[in-house]
């Protein structure tokens, strides 16, 4: 089978040798476990889980550039995680007998728990949209390495009257082509059965375009050509991108920026007690009355 341990039959033998090792299988070591050391590795899965949902909320950055048990600063995560079982003792002292190979706290299981969360999260949207309508909400941009990402909003109306946004995801991609960005979002879609038929757009921008053109020609006045590269008339127009035009400036910075700003007024000033008593009292309408029921 050759004498280099790296090897690939040797490899693959060694692997099959553990294995077929029955004293060492994952399934017998677990339950071999005894009711104490459950209870530890609990204590300790729970605190890295408390850590990772703080730093997450906070936008806080997990890793450090030196981790090693001599580094002043290890990073935010190692260093918080320190810092709160500091406390209790007891939690100082299981850490502290824990197996260097069960203390939950690599780079790989702060992944997986993000992971978990970000699952639990989708899923709860996905429970609070239902069946409705929504809308999406994709911008791409570079992280540090360079690297194409997806983020996508999904916009809907909850089951309060209320609109929400809420982040989804973001997802890697090999360049942003519109064959691309769609594969993503389909596949995102797919993964939690929403329904890609319920998708909706902010609809009455044609009808609104198209009012304005009739008004400004009846009237002998310039109809702005909406395919023409937007020119800032304040500041340096030559730091904006060269595919920026008249529709999306006046569409996304100016359409859909006012209703979202008429929204948000109207969230502030009604609560979610007061959009209830004005539905219930449609119903003193004698107009269609029984449709109002």
């Amino acid at each position: 089978m050759g004498k280099d341990l790296n090897f690939t039959h040797r490899i693959a033998h060694k692997a099959c040798l553990d294995l077929m090792n029955q004293s060492q299988h994952i399934e017998r070591v677990v339950s071999n476990f005894t009711s104490e050391q459950i209870a530890n590795n609990r204590v300790q899965l729970k605190a890295s889980i408390d850590v990772v949902q703080h730093l997450a909320l906070q936008a806080i950055v997990f890793r450090g550039r030196d981790e090693s048990s001599t580094s002043t600063n290890r990073g935010n995560f190692l260093t918080t995680l320190d810092l709160m079982v500091g406390y209790n003792n007891n939690i100082v002292e299981i850490m502290a007998k824990a197996p260097k190979n069960a203390t939950y706290t690599s780079p790989q299981i702060q992944k997986e728990i993000q992971h978990v969360i970000s699952t639990k999260v989708k899923k709860a949207i996905r429970e609070e949209i239902g069946d409705a309508k929504f809308c999406i909400l994709v911008d791409e941009a570079c992280d540090e390495s360079m690297k194409e990402q997806l983020a996508m909003v999904l916009r809907y109306v909850d089951t309060n009257g209320f609109v929400r946004e809420r982040f989804y995801g973001i997802v890697h991609v090999v360049d942003t082509t519109a064959v691309a960005l769609k594969k993503e979002i389909y596949y995102l879609f797919s993964n939690y059965c929403l329904d890609i038929q319920n998708i909706r757009g902010d609809e009455k921008w044609d009808d609104l375009l198209a009012t304005v053109i009739s008004f400004c020609k009846e009237r002998g006045l310039d109809v702005p050509d909406v395919n023409a590269r937007y020119v800032a008339r304040f500041g340096r127009s030559r730091h904006q991108q060269e595919d920026f035009r008249n529709e999306h400036y006046y569409k996304v910075d100016i359409f859909n920026a006012g209703i979202d700003f008429q929204l948000q007024e109207l969230n502030h000033r009604f609560s979610e007690h007061a959009i209830e008593l004005l539905t219930l009292s449609s119903a003193l309408n004698p107009r269609e009355a029984y449709e109002s029921f």
